[in-house]
């Protein structure tokens, strides 16, 4: 029987438990604040890659889709400065024409079949077909890299946020298995993140 002696000590281990749950939730709630102030910052980490990779990519594109028109251009040329060395060397064949008319078109000839060859390659420049069609490749590869990356981003971000959501839905709850969601999707955000980064491995979509 609890007489009025003990009231004191039920009253005093009452709110010593209170203080002790109190403890708990306060610890609790700050270190779920701490992960969510950190799934923000991967957050925004995560959306800057997903900007440069959306922007490398149509970069890449543009400079892939010129290279190849600066390389069709090159073709055309080409082809029209053969044509004109074929025309004449058919005018030496057909015509037998006197010796010096022979060295003037001979002339005309080698300067036509230097400029084809100079389209065909000029690493000085790096303006022939072999140089273009190399470096239009270069684009086209690094186009198709942050494309990859894309999704990766675009999947983290998506993730980051709900884990964020879920963060803030367990302070206010205080609730463990919210925040065990928020922390595995958080995780897989992150992941996401740094794969968007270093393409450890391709997404199965």
């Amino acid at each position: 029987m609890v007489g009025p002696e003990d009231t004191p000590d039920i009253l005093g281990e009452a709110v010593e438990e209170q203080r002790e749950e109190h403890v708990k939730v306060d610890t609790f709630r700050k270190r779920s604040a701490l992960l969510v102030g950190m799934l923000a910052a991967a957050l925004a980490i995560c959306a800057l890659g997903g900007g440069n990779a959306t922007k490398d990519t149509i970069d890449a594109n543009i400079q892939a889709s010129d290279t190849f028109a600066f390389y069709q251009a090159k073709n055309i040329r080409q082809t029209q400065n053969q044509l004109a060395a074929d025309d004449l060397e058919a005018q030496i064949l057909l015509t037998n024409p006197s010796d010096a008319v022979k060295a003037q078109l001979q002339q005309r000839i080698d300067k036509y079949k230097a400029t084809v060859a100079r389209y065909e390659s000029e690493p000085e420049t790096g303006e022939g077909k072999k140089e273009l069609q190399a470096k239009a490749q270069e684009f086209v590869d690094a186009r198709d890299v942050a494309q990859a990356k894309d999704p990766n981003f675009d999947y983290g971000q998506a993730l980051l946020q709900i884990s964020i959501v879920l963060g803030s839905v367990a302070i206010v709850s205080v609730n463990r298995s919210v925040l065990a969601l928020c922390a595995l999707a958080g995780f897989m955000g992150v992941l996401l993140t740094i794969n968007g980064y270093e393409l450890f491995f391709d997404l199965p979509m």
